[in-house]
């Protein structure tokens, strides 16, 4: 692989000389919100390692005690707070440094607003030191926010430069979790057009701390990053086709996408606003499982559907799994594109624990018709053809991405007068039905797969979603935890030359260099039916304890 310097690898969209300006200003006006006093030496910008999640233990700005706070998960965060032995300004300042200085080496943010979080902060302990109480299940807890997450008095964004705005309302999620207790501090990253699984915008290329030359995923890329730095022990992410389970997948983290329609959506920046072909999931990128079920069960008991008519009033119901033996699938592949070596080993690894296991029975998964269940989907996501991305690109002046290129080309995109819309949504029901029948008779509760075709790739690779969007298409819930595996290139190789199974297959393998891959964390992802999201997290609690016992 050739190097690339660190500012190369950083650079972010371009554009025409006026985007440029504008572009320049938006990144100039960030750069200037970093305080002097968390700026890293240049010498370490110049060349910094490919893991780089060390540095803000390392480069000395950060005190023992806000090192010790920014080691905690969201639960403990809460704990402390609500217990009197940590404080909400305390909390959102050791998250706001160390975020800080987790941006200058990824590109994670678009926004840094930590004065005004202390702000929040600061009102909170004051009601908690008068009141002897907590404002609700979130106090004092610092929360991330993905860029289009209107969030008032912040920098939000639905994709383009065109779309850039300084929001004057909260959106419907920001508002319930400031609701709540929750402390924001900052916006991050996302790709142009929110359809990537990678995220390169205006304001940079965001890099996974664990290996820079690998994607941290998309769309909500700057979120998993910034976790995984432990600038951040929650993150609000977005999924429409796995943009919350491939970005927590490749940085190492924890992270959920509901069913759609449980959690609220109403309000956040987009382009093409009725489009409801596949209807995109609200939810928590976080450092650990149980911090997944806190942020659910603080946002469902808020009751969202009675702010937003499209919200469901479904409740979460997490089951006890110790009256009952769980049947997990394993699904080692889709039939359409065979994971790297590293994922695998972990597949390989869990089915051996969960076999010896007397908790659970385990039944080997057959996938059904992935290939034509993703290529539905691809055409779902654009039914203009693409049209609105290509307008909105030239009315910026803003170069197109080539994944955003990739994204909206033929075969798969076309556009659709009214009755072919209708004929795609009828190919996608029927698809969905399929699928229940074929899911029942496979007589499982849960699958556990791969969330992605390998370990986090290369930048600009990411042609394959299907790990992840299939189940976007048919709305069954899923959770991605990290594996405590790491891919190596000792043992992480073909044992024979691989047989391709169809052309996205031979692309996957083409990418295969053990070496590339140095250091990224393996993931796998649990999955249920429609509305079993607390059958998700209870099950992958089960399966993650006997995989790391």
């Amino acid at each position: 692989m050739v190097k690339v310097s660190f500012k190369e690898k950083i650079k972010g969209v371009g554009g025409d000389a006026s985007y440029e300006a504008k572009a320049r200003v938006l990144r100039e006006q960030l750069e200037a919100k970093i305080p002097a006093g968390l700026k890293l030496p240049p010498a370490i910008l110049e060349d910094p390692p490919l893991d780089i999640t060390h540095i803000p233990e390392t480069c000395g700005l950060l005190t023992a005690q806000e090192l010790a706070i920014t080691e905690l998960d969201a639960t403990a965060v809460c704990q402390k707070i609500a217990a009197g032995e940590l404080t909400a300004v305390e909390a959102v300042t050791a998250f706001g440094k160390r975020a800080a200085i987790a941006h200058q080496l990824t590109a994670c943010l678009m926004d840094f607003f930590l004065d005004e979080g202390i702000k929040q902060a600061q009102q909170l302990d004051e009601y908690f030191q008068k009141e002897g109480k907590v404002i609700g299940p979130l106090h004092g807890l610092p929360i991330s926010v993905k860029g289009h997450y209107p969030l008032k008095g912040t920098v939000g964004c639905g994709g383009f430069l065109v779309n850039m705005e300084t929001s004057t309302e909260d959106c419907d999620m920001t508002s319930i979790l400031r609701s709540l207790g929750a402390v924001f501090y900052v916006k991050t990253n996302q790709p142009q057009s929110l359809m990537h699984l990678e995220s390169k915008s205006t304001y940079g290329r965001v890099l996974n701390p664990h290996n820079t030359n690998l994607t941290p995923g998309g769309s909500s890329g700057g979120e998993s990053a910034l976790v995984a730095m432990k600038g951040s022990c929650m993150g609000l992410g977005t999924d429409g086709g796995g943009s919350i389970r491939g970005p927590s997948a490749h940085c190492g983290i924890y992270g959920i996408r509901p069913s759609s329609r449980t959690t609220p959506t109403h309000g956040l920046l987009w382009y093409q606003h009725g489009q409801d072909g596949v209807i995109p999931s609200t939810g928590p990128m976080c450092r650990s499982a149980r911090d997944m079920r806190l942020f659910l069960e603080a946002v469902l008991d808020a009751n969202p559907a009675l702010r937003d008519p499209d919200v469901l009033p479904i409740p979460l119901k997490v089951p006890d799994l110790t009256q009952k033996k769980l049947r997990v699938g394993i699904m080692m592949h889709d039939g359409v594109v065979m994971p790297h070596p590293p994922t695998i080993r972990a597949l390989n690894l869990l089915k051996a624990k969960l076999e010896a296991s007397s908790e659970v029975e385990v039944v080997d998964y057959v996938p059904y018709d992935h290939d034509r269940g993703y290529s539905i989907v691809r055409e779902l996501y654009y039914e203009d053809g693409g049209a609105t991305v290509r307008r909105l690109l030239e009315e910026g002046g803003e170069e197109m991405d080539p994944l955003t290129e990739w994204v909206i080309s033929p075969p798969y995109v076309k556009n659709h007068d009214a009755a072919q819309v209708w004929k795609l949504r009828d190919r996608r029901d029927n698809f969905r039905r399929e699928y229940s029948d074929h899911w029942w008779s496979q007589n499982v509760d849960v699958v556990v797969c791969p969330p992605f075709q390998g370990t986090a790739s290369p930048h600009d690779t990411t042609k394959y979603w299907s790990y992840t969007a299939i189940w976007n298409l048919l709305d069954y819930p899923g959770a991605v935890f990290p594996t405590g595996l790491v891919a190596d290139p000792a043992i992480d190789v073909y044992q024979e030359p691989p047989i391709p199974m169809s052309a996205a297959d031979e692309y996957n393998i083409s990418l295969y260099d053990a070496a590339i891959f140095k250091g990224a964390p393996v993931s796998l992802q649990t999955v249920s039916r429609r509305f079993n999201d607390g059958l998700v997290l209870a099950a992958q609690d089960v399966i993650e304890r006997i995989l790391k016992s």
